[in-house]
C-alpha cells in the first residue's frame, strides 16, 4: 500500500510540474510555405494572450486549458485559432489550427526578441517633458524633447505618425523610429514633440470612423501648443503623416515640413500600386495582376463617384484565390477612413505650399511609390531654394536598409532608421537654427 501511495504521489507531482512548466512566455515559428511567422503565447493564469510580432499584433485575448500528462489547449477566439500541444521536457510540441489550416508548431520557453541597437538609452544630454493637448473631446499625450540650452529660437518639429493607431514612438516590431529621430535631433539642437495617436490603447476606439482630416486636426492642435513656446515650428510626418504635413503646409500653418515616405498622389492610386507590388511578389502572373487591379480600380471609382460595385465574375483572369480578398476590400472601403483616403489627392494643394520642404522616399519602398510621389512633389510645389527632394537608395518604407522592401523584412532588420537619412534631416534643419 505504501508503494502504491508513493507511485500516485509521483504521478501527481509530475502533473503539477507539467502544469507549472506551461506558464510564462512561450514562443515558436510557424512555417507557412517557407515563410516563418513568429507566435508568442503569454500563459498568464489570469489574462493569457497571444502576440504575432512579425505582424505587429500584441495582446490578443486567449483561453488556456491544461490537462494531465502535460496536455495544453490554447484558443484565440477572435481569430478562430486553436493550438493543442503536449509538454515534452523543455518544450511544447503540438499543432496550430486556424480555419482549415493545420501546421506543426513547437513552443520553447521565453521570447527571442530581435536586437534594436539604435533605440535610445539614457542618460540623455537633453531634457524631456510629458505634455498633453486637446482637439475637441480628444486629449492627446506626448513627449516634448528639448535640447540643452533651448530657447524660443530653437526650431521644433511636430512628429506625425503614419496610418493606423500608433504610439508616440511610431513603434512597430519593437522598432521605435520616432524615438530614434527625436534623440538624434535633440543632440543636434532641434526640439521635437511626438504624441500618441487619438484612440491609441483604447479598445473601444473606432479608428476607421475617423479620416485623415481628423488626424490633421489633431496635429494642428499640437502645433498650437508649440507656437506658445517656440517661434520656428514645423512638421515631420511619416507616410500618412507626410501627407498631413503637406496639407498643413498648404494651409500656411507650418514654417517648414519634412515628409518621409509621404503620399502625394491619390489614395486610390497608392492602394492599386501596393496591390500590384504585393501580388507580383506572391507569384501571380502579369495577366492576373492586371485583371485584379482593373477590378479594384472600378470598385474604387464606384466608391468615390457612386454606382454599383462590380462583380468579379465579369472580369477574366481574376484568380479564384483573390475573390475572398476582393470582397474583404469591398467591405473595407465602406468605412469613412477608406472613403476619404481613396479620394485624397495632395497634388491639388501642393501649389499652396510655400514653406521650405524636405521630401525623402526610399527606392525600395513597397508601400508608397517613391517615383510617382516625389515626381508629384517636384512638379507641384513652388520653387524654393531651401527645398530638398531626394530618393534614398536601398531603403524601405521605414527607411531601413533592406534587400526586398517587403513588409516581412521589417522585424528581421536590426536597423531602425538609416543613419544617412538622419544626417540629411539634421543638415537641412540647421538652416533654421
Amino acid at each position: 500500500m505504501t508503494k502504491r501511495i508513493l507511485f500516485i504521489a509521483v504521478i501527481l507531482f509530475y502533473a503539477i510540474s507539467n502544469t507549472n512548466a506551461q506558464t510564462g512566455t512561450w514562443s515558436g515559428k510557424l512555417d507557412i510555405k517557407g515563410t516563418k511567422l513568429s507566435l508568442v503565447f503569454n500563459l498568464d493564469d489570469e489574462k493569457p494572450t497571444m502576440d504575432s510580432p512579425d505582424q505587429g499584433v500584441k495582446g490578443l485575448a486567449a483561453q488556456v486549458e491544461r490537462g494531465l500528462e502535460g496536455k495544453i489547449i490554447i484558443k484565440v477566439p477572435s481569430l478562430a485559432i486553436s493550438y493543442e500541444g503536449l509538454w515534452q521536457e523543455n518544450k511544447i510540441v503540438g499543432t496550430f489550427n486556424q480555419m482549415n489550416v493545420s501546421l506543426p508548431l513547437i513552443l520553447t520557453p521565453g521570447e527571442n526578441k530581435p536586437n534594436r541597437p539604435q533605440t535610445p538609452v539614457g542618460p540623455f544630454p537633453y531634457a524631456t517633458e510629458e505634455v498633453s493637448f486637446a482637439n475637441g473631446n480628444y486629449i492627446l499625450s506626448g513627449t516634448l524633447t528639448l535640447p540643452e540650452g533651448y530657447s524660443r529660437e530653437t526650431p521644433v518639429l511636430l512628429m506625425v505618425t503614419g496610418s493606423g493607431q500608433q504610439n508616440r514612438d511610431e513603434e512597430l516590431f519593437d522598432h521605435k523610429p520616432f524615438a530614434v529621430i527625436a534623440d538624434a535631433l535633440a543632440r543636434a539642437g532641434i526640439a521635437t514633440l511626438r504624441y500618441d495617436d487619438r484612440g491609441f490603447g483604447d479598445s473601444s476606439a473606432k479608428p476607421m470612423q475617423w479620416t485623415t482630416e481628423d488626424f490633421k486636426a489633431d496635429a494642428l492642435a499640437g502645433l498650437e501648443l508649440l507656437r506658445g513656446r517656440f517661434d520656428k515650428v514645423g512638421v515631420l510626418g511619416h507616410s500618412e503623416g507626410g501627407t498631413i504635413a503637406m496639407m498643413i503646409a498648404a494651409e500656411k500653418k507650418a514654417d517648414f515640413i519634412v515628409s518621409l515616405a509621404g503620399m502625394a498622389i491619390s489614395g486610390a492610386e497608392t492602394l492599386l500600386w501596393q496591390n500590384r507590388v504585393t501580388l507580383k511578389a506572391l507569384g501571380f502572373t502579369d495577366e492576373q495582376v492586371d485583371a485584379y487591379c482593373k477590378l479594384l480600380k472600378t470598385a474604387f471609382d464606384v466608391r468615390v463617384n457612386g454606382g454599383r460595385m462590380p462583380n468579379p465574375d465579369d472580369y477574366d483572369d481574376v484568380p479564384e484565390s483573390l475573390m475572398q480578398n476582393y470582397w474583404a476590400v469591398v467591405a473595407q472601403i465602406q468605412m469613412p477612413y477608406m472613403i476619404h483616403l481613396l479620394s485624397l489627392d495632395a497634388r491639388s494643394i501642393l501649389g499652396n505650399v510655400t514653406c521650405p520642404v524636405l521630401a525623402l522616399n526610399g527606392s525600395k519602398d513597397n508601400q508608397v511609390d517613391y517615383d510617382s510621389n516625389l515626381s508629384a512633389i517636384r512638379k507641384g510645389i513652388p520653387a524654393n531654394s531651401k527645398n530638398h527632394i531626394e530618393t534614398i537608395e536601398s531603403v524601405n518604407h521605414l527607411f531601413q536598409h533592406c534587400k526586398t522592401g517587403q513588409v516581412s523584412e521589417y522585424r528581421t532588420i536590426e536597423e531602425t532608421f538609416a543613419p544617412e537619412v538622419l544626417e540629411i534631416i539634421i543638415k537641412w534643419m540647421s538652416d533654421f537654427k
